[in-house]
């Protein structure tokens, strides 16, 4: 079963993601608040995915995505955000996100993304 980390500053959006993921079938193994924390817990639990929030406080999701890229180059992120200007998601694209998902997200484009990244 593939597992992923949900990296979000709100718990709300944590929620609704790891319900996302469960319905597809995979398994969340762990939930981050911010970059900080999203970089420690990929390299405790090691897992197939990543949803990235990038607005956080501490360190944001590029600046996390760079970390965990330097840890693991094969590691999987999809960046969920409401910055959804052209500059960030090139930024995103460029530190190594899979996909860049909007929010409000839609449900059906992130679970697709995922299939697309696991299958």
């Amino acid at each position: 079963m593939s597992t992923v980390l949900i990296v979000d500053d709100a718990q709300f959006m944590r929620t609704m993601l790891s319900k996302l993921v469960e319905e597809e079938g995979y398994e969340v193994v762990g939930e981050a608040v911010n970059g900080i924390d999203a970089v420690q817990k990929y390299q405790e639990l090691n897992p197939d995915l990543v949803t990235m929030d990038i607005t956080m406080p501490e360190m944001d999701g590029i600046e996390a995505m760079v970390e965990i890229k330097k840890v693991d180059p094969d590691a999987k992120i999809i960046v969920c955000s409401a910055m959804g200007q052209k500059p960030m998601v090139v930024d995103a694209l460029e530190a190594g996100a899979e996909d860049f998902i909007v929010k409000p997200i839609k449900p059906e484009k992130v679970k697709e993304a995922m299939k697309n990244i696991l299958s």
